[in-house]
């Protein structure tokens, strides 16, 4: 891995940083981010990131991002083209932060087939509990942002995690890591970071099975 040139799916979420962490401390070198963004709600897929925390967290990371708009009908098809466009602008591999769920990581392997890149996921195979206090013991930041509420209180939405808040996620059943969906994160500080991301959290919001928290950007108006 030492001197490969990478692109990184990122979600904003812990387990895509460390992810990208982890390459880098192997040698890897970073030379882009994409997200995909639906464009109906105007923040990321699955996590729900505004666009705006991205880029901020992304220049804070000091690494370019790409924003993918795309439907969920045409989302493959547009994945493998931004990956076909970072091959072209000289990546050689994509880091994904997918653990141990066999369907993600064959599709992640899919696409990049595709595009002719050679797919990374550092965190393969690592055991969940290790992977969540791999990363607060490398010193990141990441706030709870949605939560599966059939699984996890709301309670639990806005708060930062540490061992004391991965510890009760455990104890109600619910996977530490959040590999199933329980719950998902954005990353606003750590080492790859030079300086922290300011957000403000806001109000809860129901979608359904899940409960987002509101955030906006310190400095702009737009949140999710």
């Amino acid at each position: 891995m030492q001197g490969c040139k990478f692109i990184a799916s990122y979600s904003g979420g812990k387990d895509s940083v460390f992810a990208i962490y982890q390459a880098i401390q192997a040698g890897a070198v970073p030379i882009g981010l994409m997200t995909t963004i639906n464009p109906d709600l105007n923040r990321s897929w699955f996590h729900g990131v505004p666009i705006n925390l991205l880029t901020e967290a992304a220049a804070a990371m000091g690494i370019p991002l790409s924003l993918i708009e795309t439907s969920g009908n045409d989302y493959e098809a547009n994945f493998e083209k931004a990956l076909q466009r970072a091959k072209e602008n000289g990546a050689e591999m994509c880091i994904f932060g997918d653990i141990d769920i066999a369907a993600h990581i064959d599709w992640g392997t899919e696409r990049c087939a595709y595009a002719e890149l050679t797919p990374c996921f550092p965190l393969q195979n690592m055991d969940r509990k290790e992977a969540l206090y791999g990363f607060i013991d490398a010193g990141f930041k990441a706030m709870i942002t949605i939560v599966d509420n059939r699984i996890l209180s709301d309670e639990f939405l806005g708060l930062t995690l540490n061992n004391e808040v991965a510890n009760a996620i455990e104890a109600t059943g619910a996977d530490i890591c959040g590999e199933n969906g329980e719950y998902h994160t954005f990353v606003y500080d750590g080492p790859l970071f030079a300086n922290s991301v300011d957000f403000i959290a806001k109000d809860k919001i129901s979608l359904g099975t899940h409960t987002a928290l509101v955030t906006e950007g310190a400095s702009s108006s737009q949140g999710v």
